[in-house]
C-alpha cells in the first residue's frame, strides 16, 4: 500500500539529498583536517644519516650557530651571540602540560627565550603560542610536520614554511624570520645534504638556528646532567642553549631551569631571545600580519579548533555506540533464545485454539502485479477467512483484477485515493468478523499464516500480532541484503522486544488486530507515515499486549533498486520517528502507557533512532584508522564487530530455518548496505528537524514473490461460469 496520503506535501527532492552529502562531506573534511594537524597525514619520519661535508664552507663549521643567508649577493655568514647572553631555546612545542609550566618559569625569573614550534602543534594550541609572544619571547619555525628536510623537495619545503606561518598567523598574528630544522644540531654538524636546505631556506628570508650547547634534556639524564651541558664551556661566552617543551616527559627541564636562571644569572648573564642575543647583526624577528593573510591564519586556526572538538564528540560517539552495540546483541542472544524456548516449548498454547473466521484487509494502490498472487494465497488459507480488498483509487485495474477472479469470501471496496490508513479504517468498518488481519497488496501469505497469526488471540491480554515478514526476492545481491536484514534486524528484535512487552511494529505485511483494540485507540491513524508504528505504540499505551508470532510467515517484495529503497527505508524512519514524538507524552503518564512510556519508549528510540544514527561511528573510524593508523588495530577491532554480528546474524537464521549460504553477504552488507541505511536515517533526521514535510511514494512491484509450495489458482465458481478467471 503506498498512495499518498492528503495531508502530507510534497518536499524537493535535491535538498532532501544535498543536506546528508552535505554534512558526510563536513564530518570527512573535519576528520581529515583533524588528521592532518596531528601529522598523520603527509608526515615523513624518514631521517638521513651524516654525510660529507666538502660542499659547506669552512667558515661555516667552525663559525657561530647561527646561518644568515638571505643575501642573494653576499656569501652566507655564521653569526655568534654576543658574551653573557644565552639564548634557551624550546623545540617541538607547544605543548599543552608543559610549555605553560615552562613559560612560568621564565616568568618568574624574568628571562626569555625562543619557542621554535611545530605547525601541527601551534594550529592545535593556539593560546599558548598567544602567550609565548605576550610574554616577550620570541618564535621560531620548526616546520609544520616536522620532517628531515633534506627529503624534500623545494616545493615541500616551501610549503612546510608557509603552513608553519599560516599556524602562526592565526594563532598570535605574526610571522616570524627565525627557522631551526627539525632533527639539527650544531653547526658544524652541516653536510653535503642538509646545507644546499640551509642557503635555500636563508633565500626564502630566514636565519637558520641551529645551537652550540646541547641540554641533551630529551634523554631524561637527571637534573644536574641538564644543567651541566646547559652551562656555557667558557665563562661569560654567549651561548644558544638547545632543550624541549614538548615531546614527552618534561619534569627534569622544569626542574633544571629552577637551577640553571638562578644559578647563571648570578654570574652574570642575560636569558635573552635571539634577536637580543645578535644585537646588530639582526633586526626584530616578528613581524605583523594582516589583511587577507591574517583572516586566513585565523579560519585556519579555527577550523583545526572545530576539527578537535568534533573528534571528541565523534569518539565519545564511538564509545556510547560501542556500548550499544554490545548490549543491544547481548540482549537479543539472550532474550530471543528465551522467547524460542518459550513458544517451541512442548505443549505450549496462547490460551484456547482460535478457530473462528477471521476478517484479511488488503489495501491496494496500483497493486495490478501482484493482487492476484495475494489473493489466491489468501484462498488456499487452511484458516477460515473473509478477504476484503480496498482499492484506494487506483488507476491500473487493480480492483478489476480481484473482480474478474469471482471467488468466494472475497470482497472489493473501491475509494478515492486517501492513502493507507484510510483504506484500513474503511476495511475495518466493513469486517465481519472479531479478529481483522492487515497485509499488504504486495505481500502473499502461506497456507497456514492466518491460523499462526491469531492463535495468540487465545489470551484475552493480547490485542495485536506481529507476524513474520520475510523477503520473497532474494536471489540479487541487494534482495540478498534486505534478507539478512529481515531475519536479523526484525524477526531478532521482534523476540526481544515481545519478551520486553515493548514490540514497537506491527509490519504492515503481516499483522492481526482485536478489533476491540483497534476501536479503543481510535484505528489506523493518519497522523504519522508508519501508521504500522503508530497504532502498536497506541496498542502499549492503552494496556494491550502485543506479541510476536514467528511460524506466522508473509513473503514480500524487497525494492530492487537503491532508489526504491532509499525512498521506502526514508519513509519507515521517518515515520518511526513521528509515531515515537507523537506517543511523547506517555513518559509521564501512570499506568500502562506510563510503563510503555518510561521503559519501551526509551528502548525504540536509543534502539531504532539513536543507534543507528551513530552507527556510521564504526566505519568513520574504520576508514580513518585505515588512512592514520594504527591500521592493525583498526581493523582488528572492526572484524571484531563484524563477528559479533555474524553470530547474531548466523543465530537468527538458526531460529528461523533458514540457509546459512545467504550470510556469505554479510560483510559486503556491513560496507556498503549499511551506509545507505545511515544516511537514509541522516535525512530523516535532518527532514524532522528542518521540520519538512515527506511524501508517500509509491514502489514499483513486479509480481515474482511467491509463497514456498504450490498456491493452486482458483478454479471458477460453477455459479459464475460466465465471467472469466484472471
Amino acid at each position: 500500500m503506498t498512495a499518498r496520503p492528503k495531508a502530507i506535501r510534497r518536499r524537493r527532492l535535491p535538498m532532501r539529498y544535498l543536506l546528508p552529502s552535505l554534512f558526510l562531506a563536513a564530518l570527512f573534511a573535519m576528520l581529515m583536517l583533524r588528521g592532518y594537524a596531528h601529522s598523520e597525514i603527509l608526515a615523513d619520519h624518514r631521517v638521513r644519516p651524516p654525510s660529507d661535508n666538502d660542499k659547506v664552507p669552512t667558515h661555516i663549521l667552525e663559525g657561530g650557530p647561527v646561518i644568515d643567508a638571505r643575501s642573494a649577493t653576499e656569501e652566507p655568514k655564521a653569526l655568534e651571540v654576543r658574551d653573557h647572553k644565552l639564548v634557551l631555546t624550546f623545540d617541538d612545542g607547544p605543548d599543552p602540560e608543559w610549555t605553560p609550566k615552562v613559560l612560568d618559569k621564565l616568568k618568574q625569573y624574568d628571562a626569555h627565550g625562543v619557542f621554535f614550534v611545530t605547525g601541527t602543534m601551534a594550529s592545535r594550541h593556539p593560546d599558548l603560542v598567544a602567550r609565548i609572544v605576550a610574554e616577550g619571547h620570541e618564535l621560531g619555525l620548526h616546520t609544520f610536520n616536522h620532517p628531515d628536510l633534506s627529503y624534500q623537495s623545494k616545493s615541500r619545503i616551501d610549503w612546510e614554511l608557509s603552513q608553519n606561518q599560516l599556524a602562526l598567523a592565526g594563532a598570535a598574528g605574526i610571522r616570524t624570520s627565525l627557522f631551526r630544522p627539525p632533527y639539527s644540531s650544531f653547526s658544524y654538524a652541516l653536510d653535503n645534504d642538509n646545507w644546499p636546505v640551509t642557503k635555500y631556506v636563508g633565500s626564502r628570508g630566514y636565519l637558520t638556528a641551529f645551537n652550540n650547547t646541547d641540554s641533551e634534556d630529551w634523554k631524561r639524564p637527571g637534573v644536574d646532567t641538564i644543567v651541566r651541558n646547559a652551562t656555557p664551556k667558557e665563562s661569560g661566552k654567549g651561548a644558544i642553549v638547545l632543550m624541549h617543551d614538548s615531546g614527552g616527559d618534561r619534569s627534569q627541564t622544569l626542574a633544571a631551569l629552577d637551577r640553571l636562571l638562578p644559578e647563571l644569572q648570578s654570574k652574570g648573564y642575560q636569558f635573552a631571545t635571539l634577536s637580543e642575543g645578535l644585537g646588530a647583526h639582526s633586526h626584530t624577528a616578528h613581524t605583523p600580519v594582516t589583511g587577507l593573510d591574517l583572516w586566513k591564519g585565523k579560519a585556519f586556526v579555527t577550523a583545526v579548533g572545530i576539527s578537535e572538538h568534533v573528534t571528541d564528540v565523534l569518539v565519545g560517539g564511538l564509545a556510547i555506540i560501542g556500548v550499544l552495540v554490545f548490549v543491544r546483541f547481548g540482549l537479543m542472544l539472550v532474550l530471543s533464545f528465551l522467547h524460542a524456548r518459550k513458544v517451541r516449548k512442548r505443549g505450549f498454547r496462547w490460551g484456547p485454539p482460535v478457530t473462528e473466521p477471521v476478517t484479511v484487509l488488503v489495501p491496494a494502490y496500483n497493486e495490478r502485479e501482484c493482487i492476484a498472487n495475494t489473493v489466491r494465497s489468501l484462498m488456499a488459507s487452511d484458516h477460515p477467512v473473509e478477504v476484503i480488498v480496498i482499492d484506494d483509487g487506483s488507476t491500473d485495474g487493480t480492483a478489476d483484477i480481484v473482480e474478474a477472479m469471482w471467488l468466494p469470501n472475497v470482497r472489493v471496496l473501491r475509494q478515492v485515493n486517501s492513502g493507507k490508513p484510510a483504506a484500513l479504517n474503511n476495511g475495518i468498518a466493513h469486517a465481519s468478523h472479531d479478529i481483522v488481519v492487515m497485509m499488504d497488496g504486495d505481500t502473499v501469505f502461506e497456507p497456514s499464516t492466518v491460523r499462526e497469526l491469531v492463535q495468540p488471540f487465545g489470551d484475552p491480554r493480547v490485542g495485536a500480532v506481529a507476524g513474520n515478514a520475510k523477503v520473497g526476492n532474494r536471489n540479487s545481491l541487494i534482495g540478498a541484503w534486505q534478507h539478512i536484514e529481515y531475519v536479523m534486524g526484525f524477526n531478532l528484535d521482534r523476540r526481544m522486544y515481545d519478551v520486553l512487552r515493548c514490540m514497537p511494529t506491527i509490519p504492515g505485511a503481516v499483522g492481526a488486530f482485536r478489533r476491540q483494540a483497534l476501536e479503543r485507540v481510535g484505528g489506523m491513524s493518519e497522523d504519522t507515515l508508519a501508521e504500522d508504528t503508530d497504532i502498536t505504540l497506541a496498542m502499549h499505551r492503552d494496556g494491550w499486549q502485543v506479541v510476536y508470532a514467528e511460524n506466522a510467515r508473509a513473503w514480500t517484495e524487497a525494492p530492487e533498486s537503491v532508489q526504491q529503497l532509499w525512498s521506502q527505508r526514508y519513509r519507515w524512519s521517518y515515520g518511526t520517528m513521528q509515531a515515537v514524538w507523537k506517543h511523547r507524552r506517555a513518559v509521564v503518564e501512570r499506568g500502562p502507557s506510563g510503563r510503555f512510556g518510561r521503559v519501551g519508549l526509551p528502548l525504540v528510540s536509543i534502539f531504532m533512532i539513536l543507534a543507528p544514527l551513530l552507527a556510521p561511528l564504526i566505519d568513520v573510524f574504520l576508514l580513518y584508522g585505515l588512512v592514520f593508523g594504527p591500521t592493525g588495530k583498526t581493523v582488528v577491532a572492526w572484524l571484531g564487530v563484524l563477528a559479533i554480528q555474524a553470530v547474531c546474524a548466523a543465530y537468527a537464521f538458526r531460529l528461523d530455518r533458514e540457509k546459512m549460504s545467504h550470510l556469505i553477504s554479510l560483510p559486503l552488507q556491513q560496507i556498503l548496505y549499511r551506509q545507505l541505511m545511515y544516511v537514509v536515517l541522516l535525512q530523516s533526521w535532518i527532514t524532522a528537524l528542518t521540520g519538512g514535510r515527506l511524501r508517500w511514494q509509491k514502489l514499483r512491484r513486479t509480481g515474482v514473490v511467491e509463497a514456498p509450495g504450490a498456491i493452486p489458482t482458483q478454479r471458477r465458481n460453477s455459479t459464475h461460469e460466465r465471467r472469466p478467471v484472471a
